[in-house]
């Protein structure tokens, strides 16, 4: 595991790669069932056979979820509030069985006083074939390290 990081210690262009997941067709049910989403595109193969996709898909928001845990150590940072998504974009289906990574890079700064600041992250989600499936801007508010604030160096970081 990384060490954690704090908002004082990140920078505008940092990028992360993370671990990979793979999609199973239990991953797309297990979510069917927690969300009462079982529209046939995604559980149904004989429906799922007269779609533009030709075979069941994964939900969209399973694979927005599978962005938060996929990215939750890479970068590992001390979180203390997810607070927005800019945009987000499916631009291909995900398949039973594709194996998906995440591709964090931070893109703003913006200090908040003395403990936190926010960072606005690009995460892209890549399938096996690095085909980006998911993309989006989404905003955090990290906190600043204890030894910055303790020097007041929080004084010193400026907004990119």
């Amino acid at each position: 595991m990384t060490d954690l990081l704090f908002y004082d210690q990140l920078h505008v262009g940092d990028r992360w790669v993370s671990g990979a997941r793979t999609i199973t067709e239990t991953d797309v049910t297990n979510f069917a069932c927690l969300t009462g989403d079982f529209d046939p595109l995604h559980i149904d193969h004989e429906y799922a056979k007269t779609t533009p996709f030709g075979k069941p898909i994964a939900h969209g928001l399973l694979g927005l979820s599978f962005v938060a845990g996929l990215s939750l150590n890479s970068p590992r940072v001390k979180t203390e509030a997810f607070v927005g998504i800019r945009s987000w974009r499916f631009t291909k289906p995900i398949y039973f069985g594709d194996t998906v990574h995440v591709v964090t890079e931070i893109l703003e700064l913006h200090a908040m006083g003395r403990t936190r600041g926010e960072v606005v992250w690009r995460r892209r989600l890549y399938n096996q074939r690095t085909e980006i499936v998911q993309e989006g801007i989404l905003e955090t508010l990290v906190a600043i390290s204890p030894a910055a604030r303790e020097s007041g160096r929080y004084r010193q970081i400026k907004a990119s």
